[in-house]
């Protein structure tokens, strides 16, 4: 054999490149090791009826999560989801009895007051320097305030119209799962094929080098901050309307769990590249890790600690050197 074989064969792919890859967006290999789990666990979880209840929880999470990844590609970490997710639900169910007008006026209004927060907070980020995590807890915890003050603490019952479309099951499918695949589409095609996208990306890649080719760096990192802020907008109108009466704190349980999903999906937080789709997938599987969890008996409680566990087992997948656990293959001449 000569060098060349032997180099073509030491590329092959091996069960350590493939562990390796797990750490680097492949949810697939967790999203199987908790079928597993959860057949040999539990019973009734992953029928088809128990997956489609699971369905719409699992597609708000998704269109959160979208969000969070826009800003980790940034290598940021975005805490306003909460307080953007639960004062989205109180615009929709609030400002249509305050100003008489119709659900899809105030969606509208909500969409654009997001777009508001994410362009302010993309400023304090980027024009004044304050580290990302600071200055979204800062929103976050001035937005839960807002919250707060707008509904007395008291929930508020939704329009009909946005719970019924929210409802809906055509052809026995969530609508929210069309929702959530027509919005994270979208988000895919804007992040792979636009030219916004690809420059956004090579921004979090290398905000230096961006900068020395010219690129306006500052914008692109403040637009990701407004798309992010239009998701956790979105996925906030999608749960008001699916559970009807949402509790004025509604979006701290999209918190953790949208950066779970994230860091599942793959995206390094160091920023570069990222999958919306790895991301969806990684918010599915918490969502029914959540699901099993329950099943089995635990506490709500017991959630969170699963989510922190399934983030560093992530994030160990990645950094464990897999490549070099492999034993080298002589070189023949």
């Amino acid at each position: 054999m000569n060098n060349t074989s032997t180099k073509t064969a030491n590329r092959s792919p091996s069960t350590f490149r493939i562990l390796g890859r797990a750490g680097n967006g492949y949810s697939l290999i967790l999203w199987a090791t908790l079928a597993l789990l959860t057949v040999t666990l539990t019973s009734g979880v992953l029928t088809v009826a128990s997956l489609l209840s699971l369905l719409p929880f699992a597609s708000i999470l998704a269109v959160a999560a979208a969000g969070q990844m826009v800003v980790v590609q940034q290598r940021g970490l975005d805490f306003s989801v909460a307080g953007i997710f639960s004062l989205s639900t109180i615009i929709v169910t609030v400002i249509p009895s305050w100003l008489g007008i119709g659900v899809a006026a105030s969606i509208v209004i909500a969409l654009l007051v997001a777009a508001l927060i994410g362009c302010a907070t993309g400023v304090v980020v980027t024009r004044f320097g304050i580290t990302p995590l600071i200055a979204t807890l800062g929103v976050n915890a001035l937005l839960l305030g807002v919250c707060h003050s707008i509904s007395g603490g008291s929930p508020t019952r939704v329009p009909e119209p946005l719970t019924a479309f929210a409802s809906a099951r055509p052809l026995g499918i969530p609508a929210t799962l069309f929702v959530a695949v027509l919005f994270i589409g979208t988000a895919a095609w804007l992040i792979r094929r636009s030219t916004f996208g690809k420059r956004t990306t090579l921004v979090g890649a290398n905000p230096l080098t961006s900068r020395a080719s010219g690129f306006p760096v500052q914008r692109y990192q403040i637009g990701s901050y407004i798309l992010a802020a239009i998701c956790y907008c979105a996925a906030g109108i999608l749960f008001a309307g699916y559970v009807g009466t949402p509790p004025t704190d509604s979006g701290n349980a999209y918190l953790l769990a949208s950066v779970t999903a994230v860091v599942l999906g793959g995206t390094p937080l160091t920023g570069g590249r990222a999958s919306i789709v790895a991301t969806a997938i990684g918010a599915l599987f918490i969502t029914c890790l959540g699901q099993a969890v329950l099943a089995m008996g635990a506490p709500p409680s017991v959630q969170l600690l699963v989510q922190g566990t399934a983030i560093a087992v992530a994030m160990t997948l990645r950094v464990i050197p897999f490549y070099k656990l492999k034993k080298p293959q002589p070189t023949q001449t």
